[in-house]
């Protein structure tokens, strides 16, 4: 009964739109009260415990580097390549963009810093050369979200922070279900642009883009490549990243100078104290459940109501695809993946595919009406009106919930690179 009146107040809340981080205080009060026995002063003891993980670096540094990246011209020199390489193609400019938002989202991990590096650029471009405003306005936005999967994912290394998983492991999960998404919304996106004109290869453009950009396309590589191998771990690539981002645009491209850095570290501050109250109430409600071992008897009184897989993965998709609607991927992530990781594993399922399913149905979130980060970003950036972007979005939506469903049921996606 208090965790269902728990569940209650959270819903409550959210219906009233309060903030998150109200909703977390009361949640962390409402626990610690009923659950802890009525000991508010482990509190603070927990929010202490919760944050003294180094893990936790890894949330900003990579946003930092986002941030350098977007300032300086990482970004447009990495599109000036794929532009080369797909112009001879029936809508290539449109296969430009989704390849640009995937390649930069394996560098910044964040779909809005995604959305407005790649977006700034492709946007006034395919308007300029024919496509109709309403795919420019979905592409983008849609392909936006791909920081979100491809790794490094920041939701990705939250979900491994408060489930206690590999983050490693979350990242090589999901690197084919990111390939499949980038694939599917290419192929839609010549599909739809095929009868826009192709301009003509030229080897020439492509060497120079590549002599021009091949500092950054080795940063998907050393970055990837050190995880990957064992060479340094999560935190120590987004260290990496920063170090490599500003040697790049400060010494070789020389874009940035270094009293720029400061503005640029100001700015991914504000990021972290908006975030860190928030994981730290959030992680320190889910010690105190932990060992009460609330997900526990939660998945064991839900195994009693739904008797089979399929059907708890069906009522879990829509749950999440509601939650995305509503909710900021992050904080979504804080609050239900250590309670529903637990009713997951009693359903055989395994917490780094369940961790892939979570994300890719938040992803969708962020595109999704009326929250969805994205549009609103979108709508910033591109002076559009809001209904207008919402409709360009859902042709992407679909090709989005069809990769859902392909994720969902076919494990081996998720988990084929790391067994």
């Amino acid at each position: 009964m208090d965790v269902l009146l728990l569940i209650g107040l959270v819903l409550l809340l959210l219906s009233l739109r309060q903030s998150v981080i109200l909703i977390l205080f009361v949640a962390g009060f409402y626990v610690h009260y009923v659950f802890g026995d009525g000991e508010l002063s482990y509190l603070i003891e927990d929010l202490w415990t919760s944050v003294d993980r180094s893990v936790l670096l890894a949330i900003p540094m990579f946003v930092l580097a986002g941030n350098i990246m977007t300032r300086g011209s990482i970004a447009e020199r990495l599109i000036n390549i794929m532009r080369a390489l797909t112009q001879w193609l029936p809508g290539g400019l449109a296969v430009c963009t989704i390849l640009s938002c995937a390649v930069f989202a394996a560098l910044s991990g964040s779909s809005p810093v995604t959305l407005l590096a790649v977006g700034s650029i492709m946007y006034p471009a395919l308007i300029q050369q024919g496509y109709p405003k309403n795919f420019a306005l979905g592409s983008l936005a849609s392909a936006g979200t791909l920081g979100i999967v491809i790794p490094p994912s920041i939701p990705l290394i939250l979900y491994g922070i408060v489930t206690e998983k590999s983050i490693v492991d979350l990242f090589l999960a999901g690197i084919i279900p990111g390939i499949l998404l980038t694939v599917v919304l290419t192929t839609y996106s010549l599909l739809y642009n095929r009868k826009i004109k192709a301009l003509p290869f030229d080897l020439g453009q492509l060497i120079r883009a590549i002599r021009e950009g091949i500092w950054a396309l080795m940063t998907p590589v050393i970055l990837l490549g050190g995880i990957y191998s064992g060479y340094f771990s999560a935190t120590e690539a987004a260290a990496v990243a920063v170090g490599y981002a500003l040697l790049v645009e400060i010494l070789i491209h020389r874009e940035l100078k270094v009293k720029d850095f400061y503005g640029i570290a100001v700015e991914t501050s504000r990021l972290l104290g908006t975030l860190l109250p928030i994981v730290a109430i959030a992680l320190s409600i889910n010690l105190l459940l932990t060992a009460e071992r609330i997900p526990q008897d939660l998945a064991a009184w839900m195994t009693t109501l739904v008797d089979d897989q399929f059907t708890f993965l069906v009522v879990l998709n829509i749950f999440l695809l509601i939650i995305g609607c509503l909710v900021d991927i992050g904080a979504a992530i804080l609050i239900l993946a250590p309670i529903l990781m637990p009713i997951a594993q009693a359903y055989g399922i395994d917490p780094i595919h369940f961790g892939i399913i979570m994300v890719v149905n938040l992803e969708i979130g962020y595109i999704t009406p009326p929250i969805g980060l994205n549009l609103i970003v979108a709508m910033t950036a591109f002076k559009e009106d809001f209904l207008l972007i919402c409709k360009s979005v859902l042709p992407f939506i679909g090709l989005m919930l069809f990769v859902l469903i392909c994720v969902t049921w076919i494990p081996e996606l998720s988990l084929y690179l790391i067994q």
